[in-house]
C-alpha cells in the first residue's frame, strides 16, 4: 500500500507509525504547510522552542513553530492539544534532519534530469511535480540551490509520501558542495573576493549579434539591478537566473554574442554584493550552459 492512500484514511496513525520508526512527525495543513502558532506563541512571544536556532523556553503543547514541533513521542502526537490539527490535517509532515536524513526536493522533469546525471542514486520518492531523493546524514537545509531543487534536513520539514525506492546511501560531497555559503554582508573594509579587469560588452566582442546594442544594455542593466537587490540572500542564484535568461535572448543569433563579457559583468556585480567568486564564476557559466543546453 502506498502511503499516499494511508495518509487519506489516517494521518495519525500514518504519523505513529513513522514516529514508532524514529522519524520525528507534524500534521501539516491544507496546501502542504505546517499550523500556525497559538496565541502565546505568535510572533515568537514565547521565546521560541528550544530546538531552533535561537533557543527559547517555549514548552507549547500544541503543534506551534513549524518544524521544531515535530516529535517521536506517541503521548504527544495523540495529545488533545494536537487533536484539532490532527482533524484539520491534509498531509503527514516530518523533520528529516531529526530522523538524521537530507532530502533533495526535486521539483519538476528538468531538474530530476539533472539530478540522474549528477548525484549519486539513493532512494526516491515521487512527488506531485518531481522527486524526493533521500540520503543518510545531515546538512543545513537551503532553498533553491538551483532551478527547481531545494534541500531539506537540518531545521526543516517535508511531506511524507511514502517509503520510496531505491536504498539510502550516505549524503555524498556531490549534494554537500552544491551548497556554497553566500557571505552577502561581508564586515565594513573586508573585500570578500576581486574579479580581474575584464572588458564590459560592446559591439567589438558581439560581432554576430542580431540585437542592438541599447536592447543587450538595457536587459543586462535590468538583470544586474536585480541581482545587486540580492544584499541579504539569494545573489548566487539570481546570478545563475540572470545568466541563464540573458543567454536565451542570443539563442537565435548567428553568433559570437560576446556572452562571456555578459557573464563576467553578472559575476563582477554578485561578487560586489559579497558572493565568494569562485561561487559565482560556477552560477554563471551553469546558467549560461543551461541556456545553451534548452536551446538544443
Amino acid at each position: 500500500m502506498t502511503q499516499p492512500t494511508l495518509i487519506r484514511r489516517d494521518h495519525q496513525g500514518a504519523a505513529l507509525d513513522l514516529a514508532a520508526a524514529g522519524v520525528p512527525v507534524l500534521p501539516l495543513r491544507e496546501g502542504k504547510v505546517p499550523f500556525g502558532n497559538c496565541r502565546a506563541c505568535a510572533k515568537n512571544a514565547c521565546g521560541g522552542r528550544p530546538n531552533m536556532k535561537s533557543a527559547g523556553p517555549c514548552q507549547c503543547p500544541a503543534v506551534c513553530h513549524a518544524w521544531a514541533a515535530a516529535t517521536t513521542d506517541p503521548r504527544v502526537i495523540t495529545s488533545p492539544a494536537w487533536a484539532p490539527a490532527w482533524r484539520q490535517a491534509a498531509a503527514v509532515g516530518y523533520h528529516p534532519g531529526g530522523a538524521g536524513l537530507t532530502v533533495v526536493d526535486i521539483d519538476n522533469a528538468a531538474a530530476v534530469a539533472w539530478a540522474h546525471d549528477a548525484l549519486p542514486a539513493t532512494r526516491t520518492v515521487p512527488t506531485t511535480r518531481g522527486e524526493h531523493w533521500i540520503y543518510l546524514g545531515v546538512m543545513g537545509s537551503h532553498n533553491a540551490i538551483r532551478p527547481g531543487v531545494d534541500i531539506k534536513s537540518h531545521m526543516s520539514y517535508t511531506r511524507w509520501l511514502g517509503p520510496g525506492t531505491g536504498s539510502m546511501v550516505d549524503l555524498p560531497p556531490a549534494v554537500r558542495t552544491l551548497v556554497v555559503k553566500e557571505e552577502t554582508t561581508p564586515a565594513p573594509g573586508r573585500v570578500v573576493s576581486s574579479v580581474p579587469g575584464r572588458a564590459d560588452w560592446d559591439r567589438t566582442v558581439a560581432t554576430g549579434c542580431r540585437h542592438t546594442e541599447q536592447y543587450v544594455r538595457t536587459g543586462l542593466e535590468r538583470g544586474l539591478a536585480l541581482l545587486r537587490s540580492r544584499s541579504e540572500s539569494g545573489a548566487g542564484s539570481q546570478a545563475f537566473g540572470v545568466a541563464r535568461f540573458l543567454a536565451t535572448q542570443h539563442a537565435r543569433c548567428p553568433g559570437p554574442c560576446g556572452l562571456d563579457a555578459l557573464g563576467w559583468q553578472i559575476v563582477a556585480a554578485a561578487v560586489s554584493v559579497g558572493v565568494p567568486e569562485p561561487y559565482a564564476r560556477r552560477a554563471v557559466a551553469n546558467g549560461l550552459s543551461a541556456a545553451e543546453r534548452g536551446a538544443a
